[in-house]
């Protein structure tokens, strides 16, 4: 019985699961803003842990969980290996709740080469309020 069940798990193989892409950020010195008219700003700092393996560039998007349809754009960046994507990396219209704080999440997408022909492979996000 032994020896069948060596030779199923050669067969099937034997793996653990890859650990899960994740993302976080810290506002930094994204600029005050509560007028409800957003202007173009530096992105703040990123980290990731988990990327998946082969991927070539990350894809940032911002949502504002308040104000779903307002599109505040992102950013997309090489990706060589390193787990901070420093502030500024890109330029996008800055969060600007108009009345009291809002929900933001940053998504980033893993791609194996440039945004529009690369393969997904694999998404993180995170939400923080704005102001903190």
């Amino acid at each position: 019985m032994l020896r069948y069940l060596a030779a199923a798990v050669a067969l099937v193989g034997f793996s653990l699961p890859a650990a899960a892409f994740e993302l976080s950020f810290a506002w930094g010195a994204t600029p005050a803003c509560d007028s409800g008219r957003p202007t173009e700003v530096a992105s703040p700092e990123f980290r990731l842990a988990n990327v998946p393996p082969g991927t070539r560039t990350i894809v940032f998007e911002m949502t504002d969980l308040n104000a779903p349809d307002f599109h505040h754009g992102g950013g997309t960046v090489p990706y060589a290996g390193n787990d901070l994507i420093p502030a500024g990396a890109f330029r996008y219209l800055g969060p600007c709740p108009p009345a009291g704080p809002h929900r933001y999440a940053w998504t980033a997408t893993a791609r194996d080469r440039g945004t529009t022909f690369g393969r997904t492979l694999g998404e993180a996000s995170a939400t923080r309020s704005f102001p903190n």
